[in-house]
C-alpha cells in the first residue's frame, strides 16, 4: 500500500526532488499521486466528511451550545432535547418538533464544508512536502512532527475560512429569535456589528480546533498504525471493508481524546460568539470566566459544561469523518487513510 513515506523507496537527489518514480505514478483511478488532482480530490472527501457530519448532528450541537450558554434552560442532554421538541422553550425563540432541532443547519453545513476543504487538503499538501523536505530516514523517525506540523497549519487556515460561518451558527442557535439561519444571520450580523465582529471568536476557535486537528490526524494515524500492528496482516493486503474497519475505529478513538482536550476553549467559542458587549477578544474570555457587575462568571466549572454530548458527539464525527474520506478516496481510486510504516523502517526515538 502506498504512503507518504514509501515515496522515498528509490535513491533521489535531493528529498526536495520528485525525482522518484513512485512518486510520478497513477493511483488506481487513474489519478497520478501528489499532483493538483490528487490534492483537489483530497479537498472534496474533506467537505463531504466534515459538512456531511457535521450538518446530521445539529440536533445534538444546538443542545450541547446552548447548555453551554443556557443552563438554566438545558440542564441536561435529555433535558435539552425534550424542551425544544416539545416547545416548551418556545418563549426564547426556539421552535419545537423536528424542525427546532435543526436550527443552524445551513452555517453548519456552509462552514464545516469550507473548513474540511481546507483541513483536509491542506493536511495532505503539508504532509507530502515536508515529508519530501526531511527525506525518508527524517520523515520516518519524526513522523509525529510532520503530522503536528502538517495539522497544525491546515487547521489555522481552515479556521479563517470557517470562523464567520460558526459565529452566525452559534448566534442563532443560542439566540434563535436574532436571525433564521445563514442568509439572514450573516448580513444582519454585518449590518449591526461590522463584517470585524464575525472573527471575535477566531482566537478562541484556534484554542480549540488547532489542539482538537493536531490531535485528531496524529492519534489516528499512530492508532492506525497500532490497529494494522495487532489485525496481524499488511495493510495492502487487507480488503476494503477490513481497511475501513480500522480507519474508523482509529477515528473514533482519536475524536474521543480530540472532545476532551478542546473542551474548555470550545465552551468560550460558545460564549463569546453570544455576548454582545464592548472591547476585544481578551476582555470578554475575562467577562465571561470572572464575571461582570451584570452577569456572572461561569468559573472553572463552567469551561466543562456539556462536556459528555461534545465528547461523544466528537468521537461518532471523527470516526464517521474518516470513514467517510476513506471511502471517498477508495472510490475514486486513491489509497485510503493510515500510513504503512514497516518495523524495520520505524525507527522510533
Amino acid at each position: 500500500m502506498f504512503s507518504v513515506f514509501s515515496q522515498f523507496k528509490k535513491p533521489v537527489a535531493s528529498p526536495a526532488e520528485s525525482g522518484n518514480a513512485r512518486f510520478h505514478s497513477a493511483s488506481e483511478g487513474g489519478i497520478e499521486l501528489y499532483s493538483p488532482k490528487y490534492f483537489a480530490m483530497c479537498g472534496i472527501g474533506g467537505i463531504l466528511s466534515c459538512g456531511l457530519t457535521h450538518t446530521a448532528v445539529t440536533p445534538l450541537d444546538l443542545v450541547k451550545c446552548n447548555s453551554q450558554t443556557n443552563p438554566d434552560k438545558f440542564p441536561n442532554t435529555f433535558a435539552g432535547f425534550r424542551n425544544i421538541y416539545s416547545g416548551a422553550v418556545k418563549d426564547l425563540g426556539f421552535g419545537s418538533g423536528l424542525g427546532g432541532l435543526a436550527k443552524g443547519w445551513a452555517p453548519t453545513l456552509v462552514g464545516y464544508s469550507v473548513q474540511g476543504l481546507f483541513k483536509f487538503g491542506f493536511y495532505e499538501i503539508n504532509k507530502h512536502y515536508l515529508s519530501q523536505a526531511l527525506g525518508e530516514e527524517n520523515a520516518i523517525a519524526y513522523r509525529d512532527l510532520v503530522y503536528l506540523f502538517s495539522s497544525a497549519g491546515a487547521e489555522v487556515l481552515a479556521d479563517v475560512a470557517f470562523c464567520p460561518f460558526e459565529a452566525v451558527k452559534v448566534r442563532v442557535q443560542t439566540n434563535p429569535a436574532f436571525a433564521r439561519g445563514l442568509t439572514d444571520g450573516l448580513p444582519k450580523m454585518i449590518a449591526q456589528e461590522g463584517f470585524g465582529n464575525l472573527y471575535a471568536g477566531l482566537g478562541p476557535l484556534w484554542a480549540r480546533q488547532v489542539p482538537y486537528t493536531i490531535i485528531k490526524f496524529m492519534a489516528f494515524e499512530r492508532i492506525c498504525e497500532q490497529l494494522i500492528k495487532a489485525y496481524g496482516k499488511p495493510k495492502d493486503e487487507m480488503s476494503k471493508a477490513e481497511q475501513m474497519g480500522v480507519i474508523f475505529s482509529a477515528g473514533y478513538l482519536a475524536g474521543v481524546l480530540c472532545g476532551a482536550v478542546s473542551h474548555p476553549a470550545d465552551t468560550m467559542v460558545s460564549k463569546i460568539n453570544k455576548v454582545q458587549m464592548e472591547g476585544g477578544v481578551l476582555t470578554k474570555m475575562k467577562a465571561i470566566y470572572s464575571g461582570t457587575p451584570t452577569m456572572k462568571g461561569i468559573g472553572f466549572g463552567g469551561l466543562w459544561a456539556g462536556f459528555l454530548p461534545r465528547v461523544v458527539m466528537i468521537g461518532t464525527l471523527t470516526g464517521l469523518q474518516w470513514f467517510i474520506y476513506g471511502a471517498f478516496k477508495a472510490s475514486v481510486g486513491l489509497p485510503t487513510p493510515g500510513q504503512v510504516v514497516k518495523k524495520e523502517e520505524a525507527q522510533e526515538k
